[in-house]
């Protein structure tokens, strides 16, 4: 079995995409061309958002629809608020399949399991890591006063330190969004159509993680 193209929308990924997008019936009278497809216009934003290509060179051939339609159709989806969800579905698969380990310097801690007492919330992350570029008393003093502990590496110490591991994951993170070279250079005016091809590429890292979770397990 061939394995599909990354910008491909396989039913498994359909399938958590398909139910929270808006429902939009076709008007009786006067209805006008028909809809193209939903599933054929994600698959043409996901290829501008892998490939980069303009919008208005996405080739008719692919059958996605024309590159305003896609992009119309991403500002609907945008405007109703739609890519927020797909991301949180994935993100709580994930969390209960273990299938990814949760840094504690995420922006809201989740409650922590397993541990006696009452679950411990915080809106702020213990520790903010920082490499030998951070190195500077004001940056200590603004994370300090938030009540965040700051770890910045000294310039004079030596390298081992041990901190490059942890910061690994959020570079790794920037190095998965990257597979998407539509989000290397911000092509978007609109902040928000912007924002919303990142949150499709997290979403799309989130589901491939859960589906090679499940495929190994």
């Amino acid at each position: 079995m061939a394995r599909p193209k990354p910008r491909e929308v396989v039913d498994d990924l359909w399938a958590v995409i398909e139910p929270l997008l808006p429902k939009v019936e076709r008007r009786t009278r006067h209805p006008g061309r028909r809809r193209h497809p939903d599933r054929l216009v994600f698959q043409g934003i996901l290829f501008v958002l892998h490939t980069k290509i303009a919008w208005e060179h996405l080739p008719q051939k692919l059958g996605f629809g024309s590159g305003m339609t896609c992009w119309r159709r991403l500002a609907e989806w945008t405007e109703a608020g739609v890519w927020s969800r797909p991301h949180e579905v994935l993100l709580a698969e994930l969390r209960r399949g273990n299938a990814l380990d949760f840094s504690r310097a995420a922006v809201a801690v989740p409650p922590e399991r397993g541990k006696r007492g009452r679950p411990r919330r915080r809106r702020r992350p213990d520790a903010v890591l920082g490499d030998r570029g951070y190195d500077h008393d004001k940056y200590r003093r603004l994370v300090r006063d938030l009540g965040v502990k700051p770890v910045i590496v000294r310039r004079d110490t030596e390298h081992g330190s041990g901190l490059g591991a942890q910061r690994w994951v959020v570079e790794r993170a920037f190095a998965h969004l990257h597979w998407f070279r539509r989000l290397r250079i911000r092509w978007e005016i609109r902040d928000d159509i912007h924002e919303a091809f990142l949150t499709i590429g997290c979403a799309v890292i989130c589901w491939r993680r859960l589906n090679a979770s499940r495929t190994s397990g």
